[in-house]
């Protein structure tokens, strides 16, 4: 583990980490597409079971076996709800009030809440100074993106802003719940599969008792287009780019997209959608980017780094004139 959390990544895995960006970042993008049309519950069924036919169909082309323990596939059950089913729903339900680019900034809040239910839920993540400091500067961007409305008055865009920060924070659980599945001994892929199928057949039927799917319009290519795109792109792909950063660089060097994903969402927003932010979420994106880089220390090590070479360079300059 602490040589993962070392790995120094190369050029083909910063190339996977900005493509699992994208990909992530896109997925804003399709929603706010999709929410145009469809409800909230039929995207986030659709775009699950579209992802587990494609997973499965992945893993059958590898001749890859799932494992067949009555726990391990609880504990899918489990990662299902805490990482799909719960999320999924809150964000597209959160887009249907806010724009995709906020709801990419309050997503990104992810390991703030990891760092700190990591501190009581675990034996070995604690909350050090730094990470401390990190997640106090975090969520001090989150209250200006918010802002003091939200204790004044009860208005549909804060409760959707608090809803993907809800979205956020069962991430994190999901994250600390996931550690389970290397010690079971269950290969990456199939976590991923298992997970997404058991989600879809945990939320199929609810959509279909709330949405009645059969009675809606048909949507439009456009909006088809971006289920498809969430389904394969931004969830089976990325999956797959997902775990092959988590194999080879490390958890830690994988934090590192969460900087990524609202650069790639707020973009496709503005260029593609016609969306605009406000100075406050410029200024919170700003703060949580800063203790994103607390947390994560490298940056600030980096320079550190270069500010003791610096001077000792120029100590040593001095030295040879004197």
């Amino acid at each position: 583990m602490e040589r993962a959390n070392n790995h120094s990544m190369s050029g083909a895995e910063w190339a996977l980490l900005v493509g699992l960006s994208v990909l992530w970042g896109g997925s804003f993008f399709f929603i706010e597409v999709a929410v145009n049309e469809l409800p909230p519950l039929t995207i986030v069924t659709a775009r699950l079971a579209i992802a587990a036919a494609t997973l499965l169909a992945i893993m059958a082309f590898r001749g890859s076996k799932m494992p067949l323990q009555r726990e391990v596939w609880l504990a899918f059950l489990a990662m299902g709800l805490l990482n799909n089913v719960v999320p999924f729903s809150l964000i597209v339900w959160g887009q249907t009030h806010i724009a995709s680019g906020v709801a990419s900034i309050l997503n990104a809040t992810t390991p703030l809440f990891t760092v700190v239910l990591a501190h009581f839920l675990t034996a070995d993540e604690r909350l050090t100074r730094a990470r401390f400091i990190g997640v106090s500067l975090g969520f001090c961007g989150v209250a200006i993106m918010i802002g003091v409305t939200v204790f004044r008055s009860i208005q549909m865009d804060a409760l959707a802003q608090l809803a993907v920060l809800a979205a956020a924070l069962s991430y994190a659980l999901a994250g600390i719940f996931g550690r389970r599945f290397k010690e079971m001994g269950v290969q990456p892929m199939a976590t991923a599969t298992a997970q997404v199928t058991m989600s879809t057949i945990i939320l199929m039927p609810v959509a279909m008792m709330v949405d009645r799917p059969w009675t809606l319009a048909v949507p439009s290519p456009s909006t088809i287009a971006s289920l498809l795109g969430l389904a394969i792109l931004s969830t089976a792909i990325a999956y797959i780019l997902y775990f092959r950063i988590l194999s080879t660089a490390g958890a830690t060097n994988l934090l590192l997209v969460t900087f990524l994903i609202p650069i790639s969402a707020i973009i496709l927003g503005v260029v593609v959608l016609g969306e605009t932010l406000a100075a406050k979420h410029v200024a919170g994106m700003l703060l949580v980017g800063l203790g994103l880089a607390a947390i994560d220390g490298r940056p600030i090590a980096a320079i550190r780094r270069r500010f003791t070479r610096r001077r000792y360079r120029d100590g040593s300059l001095r030295g040879d004139g004197s």
